[in-house]
């Protein structure tokens, strides 16, 4: 059993959304922006909000491809 096409690239791209997140946290952080301990904070604050609206967009996802209630239509 394979993955699908589009479970792959939405994974795909929520992991480069997420690593250039913490890629523009690290850069504030070297040019003097952001204090040590908020970077740390603005880290944590990434990887959850990156994995909940993943997980968001996964449910949602999943939903739409094995609808759990089939709509029934009336003649």
């Amino acid at each position: 059993m394979s993955i699908p096409s589009p479970l792959a690239t939405g994974t795909f791209l929520y992991l480069i959304l997420g690593v250039v997140l913490l890629g523009l946290v690290f850069a504030s952080r070297l040019t003097g922006r952001v204090t040590k301990d908020n970077a740390e904070i603005a880290n944590v604050v990434v990887v959850i909000a990156t994995v909940a609206t993943w997980l968001f967009w996964l449910c949602a996802w999943m939903h739409q491809w094995h609808p759990l209630i089939r709509p029934i239509y009336e003649e």
